[in-house]
């Protein structure tokens, strides 16, 4: 049975490369065309996508409305699909804290699997949390799950066995989507990115805070 698992469209904070955590930020200009555009390669897949499952946040809910309208779907949330709490660092710029929290924000770029984050969480938490939801979901028809750039990280990691400190080397981006074969248990990842949909509308992500 396939599983999608999307991240969600560019935010206006993940053009001004703002950390959003927690947060809520709106879907940026392009974003909206992320959003269509998923819908679009979504309602083209076969056999049909049967469920929705979201972060219970604004931008994953917006992205994932455009692919519910298109294909008339009712949209679920799952809080255990909301993204990593960056605790301290949630709302502020990434220039500013890479100059005001520069020991901490070299290690995340460096050595991400070791940091925990003020009033917040760490890798682990992130993992041990996705690893709760996964254990518990039943991939029974075609699915998309639509969640956050660190949540879709460390899944593509637990999927395909490889360790946290990997984690800057999946490949994701804004409305981008991973394809899953699940059967029972046992998942296996078919394609770590696919973007032919976004076409000349693909985020810049190396500027965003992440």
């Amino acid at each position: 049975m396939k599983l999608y698992i999307a991240r969600h469209a560019e935010t206006t904070w993940n053009l001004a490369g703002r950390y959003q955590g927690r947060r809520e930020s709106a879907l940026s200009a392009r974003g909206v065309q992320q959003g269509f555009a998923l819908a679009g390669a979504m309602a083209a897949i076969e056999p049909a996508i049967e469920r929705i499952v979201t972060s219970p946040m604004l931008r994953t809910r917006a992205t994932a409305t455009y692919v519910a309208e298109r294909v008339n779907l009712p949209l679920e949330n799952d809080d255990a699909l909301i993204e990593i709490a960056h605790g301290t660092w949630d709302g502020r710029m990434r220039d500013e804290i890479a100059a005001n929290d520069p020991v901490r924000y070299a290690a995340w770029r460096e050595r991400p699997a070791d940091v925990a984050f003020e009033e917040g969480e760490s890798l682990a938490d992130v993992m041990a949390r996705w690893r709760r939801f996964r254990a518990t979901f039943a991939v029974d028809r075609p699915t998309l799950i639509v969640t956050h750039d660190a949540v879709v990280r460390v899944a593509l990691l637990d999927i395909a066995q490889r360790p946290l400190a990997a984690f800057w080397g999946a490949r994701v981006e804004n409305a981008a989507y991973a394809v899953v074969e699940a059967d029972g248990a046992q998942w296996t990842l078919l394609e770590e990115s696919v973007n032919a949909h976004l076409a000349g509308q693909r985020a810049e992500t190396a500027t965003q805070a992440l």
